[in-house]
């Protein structure tokens, strides 16, 4: 299935070793890399189905859905070779003395992906050692004092969410 390698490069590092001292050291980490966006994916899908891009955008949404509603009942979803979703929140501390209320003490109630291992485990992959790309150093910016500072633009901002 998989018709392209892995594309790695090496970076060093500096790691605790098993005497307990710093050694500088040399790790593969992987490059290369691009997200495929979700229709994208739906339509990789579609081509080996009857169903079109939008149907699959649609069954994969829908059962997301229906999954997050039954884990907020604080039930277990197995969702097929994924793994298994789960509810999970974090929890204030607190003494023995006091009440406990849920509305204060429980925070952040979320779903949890826990992967299955076998899906999860890559196999029969190759591997590409590839050279690190350079940050761009061409056509640093001159600090002359020789140019005015112009209006910011429309839309320039990093508002965030």
């Amino acid at each position: 299935m998989a018709d392209k390698s892995i594309q790695f490069s090496l970076t060093e590092r500096n790691l605790l070793g098993k005497d307990g001292k710093r050694h500088k050291m040399q790790v593969a980490v992987p490059t290369g890399r691009k997200r495929i966006g979700f229709r994208s994916f739906c339509a990789r899908v579609a081509k080996s189905t009857t169903f079109n891009e939008q149907e699959v955008a649609a069954v994969l949404n829908y059962a997301t859905g229906i999954a997050k509603d039954i884990v907020s009942e604080g039930d277990i979803v197995e969702f097929g070779d994924l793994g298994t979703l789960s509810p999970t929140f974090k929890s204030k501390a607190v003494p023995l003395n006091e009440k406990f209320r849920a509305q204060e003490h429980i925070l952040a109630p979320a779903v949890r992906l826990t992967p299955s291992k076998k899906y999860f485990t890559l196999m029969n992959v190759t591997f590409e050692q590839i050279k690190p790309k350079k940050e761009n150093t061409e056509n640093p910016p001159s600090d002359t004092g020789g140019s005015t500072p112009s209006a910011p633009e429309q839309g320039g901002g990093s508002g965030g969410l």
